[in-house]
């Protein structure tokens, strides 16, 4: 299984905002931090922003804040919300299919139980763990150099 760019860039303007916390991210300072272009980053800020992950905030010192703390926000809530399919094999999918074992099939039960397992596991991490996990994100991002004011934290 492999996830999406989308997904990949997903979580990191999670982790960019949670590690700006208390200030609103903008869109142009991600895309530099990260080197990919603000029109990907703004196509994937709108079903964060539709599931709540994250919160807009219009006007000219505008910006994107996490929609929730980011102790809860898991890694499968961003998952769920930018993969279109986690069809692993042709019998995940809907519609014919054209294996005559589809439904006696162990490689699907296995498959199903792995997939299970995966998700498990996603939803055991937060972005918050992820920040924690790298003391130096603020300088890596370059959030050490830029100073704006202080916003309210979103409502728990």
């Amino acid at each position: 299984m492999r996830l999406t760019k989308q997904t990949n860039y997903a979580v990191r303007m999670l982790m960019y905002c949670a590690a700006n916390e208390g200030h609103l991210s903008r869109i142009p300072e991600i895309a530099r931090a990260y080197g990919v272009s603000e029109l990907f980053l703004f196509k994937i800020l709108q079903p964060l922003n539709k599931a709540g992950l994250v919160e807009t905030v219009r006007g000219r010192n505008g910006g994107v804040r996490l929609g929730r703390s980011a102790d809860r926000i898991t890694l499968f809530d961003v998952v769920r919300v930018t993969e279109d399919s986690f069809a692993m094999a042709e019998c995940f999918e809907e519609g014919v299919v054209e294996c005559p074992l589809v439904d006696s099939c162990g490689l699907n039960a296995a498959l199903r139980k792995a997939l299970n397992a995966f998700f498990d596991v996603l939803a055991e991490y937060t972005i918050d763990d992820l920040v924690k996990a790298r003391p130096q994100i603020n300088f890596l991002l370059g959030l050490d150099n830029l100073h704006m004011p202080k916003i309210a934290a979103p409502a728990a």
